[in-house]
C-alpha cells in the first residue's frame, strides 16, 4: 500500500501520463490521483495472457468501475504462436469493446521476447483490426524487454494511426530516447524518476 501511494505521489509530482498497476490496487490509486492529470492504468490478464476472454473482460470492467482509464491487456500468446490468429483477434476485441464502451483506452501487450518477427507483425495486425489504441512490447516479466528494433517493427506494422508503447528494461535516458526515435509514443518504466533526475541527464 505504501509503495502504491509513493508511486502515485511520484507520478503526480513529475506529471507522468499514468501509473500502471495490478487491478487490485486501482481503487487506492484512483483515490490518490483524484482530480490530478495522471491516469490510472490497470493490467489485465497479467502477465501470461492465458486466462479466458471472459475473465479478461470481467477484470477490465471491474477495473474501470474502480477508476482505471487505461487498460494494458496481455494477448493470448499461446494462440498466436499456435497460428490461431482469429482467437487472438476476438480476445483483444472483447476487451476493447468493454473498455471503449466506458471511454477507456486499450493497449495490447505482445510479449515480444516470446515471438519471432513474423508473429510480432501478426500480433500488431490483429490488435489493430480489433480496435486497440496501442500495441505494447512486453510485460516486464518475459524473457526480454523492449528493444528499439522491436519498436521500429511494431511502428511499421501498425502505421501512424496507433500508439506504440515501449516497456520492459528501460532504465536510462539514452534508452528512452532510442525507443522514441524508433517510433514509441509512450514509455513504460519503473525508473522514471531516476531517468529524469539531474544525475541521469545524458
Amino acid at each position: 500500500m505504501a509503495d502504491i501511494r509513493k508511486l502515485c505521489g511520484e507520478a503526480r509530482l513529475h506529471g507522468f501520463a499514468a501509473v500502471c498497476i495490478n487491478s487490485y490496487w486501482v481503487p487506492l490509486a484512483a483515490q490518490e490521483l483524484k482530480g490530478e492529470g495522471v491516469k490510472v492504468c490497470a493490467v489485465v490478464g497479467f502477465p501470461l495472457g492465458a486466462c479466458a476472454t471472459e475473465v479478461k473482460v470481467g477484470e477490465t470492467e471491474w477495473a474501470i468501475r474502480a477508476g482505471a482509464r487505461e487498460i494494458d491487456m496481455v494477448i493470448n500468446t499461446g494462440e498466436l504462436r499456435g497460428g490461431n490468429g482469429e482467437a487472438v483477434r476476438q480476445d483483444i476485441g472483447a476487451v476493447v469493446a468493454a473498455a471503449h464502451s466506458e471511454g477507456a483506452m486499450i493497449k495490447a501487450i505482445l510479449e515480444t521476447g516470446l515471438l519471432d518477427d513474423t508473429q510480432k507483425e501478426e500480433a500488431c495486425r490483429l490488435a489493430k483490426q480489433a480496435g486497440a489504441d496501442f500495441v505494447k512490447t512486453s510485460t516486464g516479466f518475459g524473457p526480454s524487454g523492449a528493444t528499439a528494433a522491436d519498436v521500429a517493427l511494431m511502428r511499421r506494422a501498425v502505421g501512424p494511426e496507433m500508439g506504440v508503447k515501449a516497456s520492459g528494461g528501460i532504465r536510462t535516458l539514452s534508452e528512452l530516447k532510442s525507443m522514441v526515435a524508433a517510433g514509441a509514443t509512450r514509455i513504460g518504466t519503473s525508473s522514471g524518476v531516476r531517468i529524469i533526475g539531474p544525475v541521469n541527464q545524458e
